[in-house]
């Protein structure tokens, strides 16, 4: 065996010929304790609104987000929670939506000293508000904010510490994105939102988890968007975008007029 900094060779043959390569030590040492810091991601789904919640963690002390809670799925989220042992410190939602009442505030009347988190552009109301490239951290793991304004004017990701996946609510979703017909929505800002912030600042293989999803696809990959996605691939411009996105004639959400006010109010319909 020899050891020379850059990798252990096991020789095992008549030829002297390498049969086992690893790396070097202290590599195989990062390598290790990187994988056992990763943040852990359990992904969840609310079928009438087609939902995603995600809640993830730091494996090593056990700190926890929740993002994009529906608030009929509250036991659902705690009941998982408690089964993992995790701390939950923030509840945390990618824009206002307009199809389900966030669980936010019912998680906080629930879970001892967690906090809700929403975008400053918003206009919401929650115990910590977040801007571009804020961090918000849990344990020893974190997500950067990056404001990702179109569907709404508050809308944001969050990308991982390690940048191996992004919660993208519904900026991009997976073949589709959000629709830019309601809350200040515009579809030339979201069109430079995904091409300008994630697909020219993400890596290919990063992992894109959205807030949405209709087709039955749990999760994508940015190279997948790139070339895949009908409406912001990187063969559309901004101008047929634009009218794809004027053709769409969807109906009026149904829970409009119910979950904005409330999602404004950490869930809540009452000021």
């Amino acid at each position: 065996m020899q050891l020379n900094g850059t990798e252990v060779v096991m020789r095992g043959n008549a030829n002297n010929e390498p049969w086992v390569k690893k790396p070097p030590l202290v590599s195989w040492v990062r390598a290790s304790l990187s994988n056992s810091s990763k943040i852990r991601v359990r992904q969840l789904f609310e079928k009438v609104s087609s939902t995603f919640t995600y809640i993830l963690w730091c494996p090593i002390t056990m700190d926890a987000i929740i993002v994009d809670p529906v608030d009929c799925c509250v036991d659902r989220d705690i009941k998982l929670i408690t089964e993992l042992k995790l701390n939950v410190v923030y509840g945390v939602n990618t824009h206002a939506h307009a199809d389900h009442i966030t669980g936010t505030g019912i998680l906080k009347s629930k879970i001892s000293n967690m906090k809700s988190v929403i975008s400053l552009a918003s206009g919401a109301k929650a115990d910590e508000t977040v801007e571009n490239f804020d961090q918000i951290c849990f344990g020893n793991s974190y997500v950067t904010v990056v404001n990702t304004p179109g569907h709404t004017s508050g809308c944001v990701c969050l990308v991982s510490s390690d940048e191996a996946f992004v919660l993208s609510g519904d900026t991009l979703l997976i073949r589709g994105c959000g629709r830019t017909d309601f809350q200040e929505g515009s579809s030339a800002v979201l069109f430079d939102s995904v091409r300008n912030k994630l697909f020219c600042n993400l890596a290919d293989d990063v992992v894109v988890y959205p807030a949405h999803n209709y087709g039955g696809h749990l999760c994508s990959t940015i190279a997948e968007e790139k070339e895949y996605n009908p409406r912001l691939g990187l063969g559309k411009t901004v101008e047929e975008f634009t009218a794809i996105m004027e053709g769409l004639n969807l109906s009026h959400p149904k829970m409009i007029d119910v979950a904005v006010p409330a999602n404004l109010n950490c869930g809540f319909q009452d000021a």
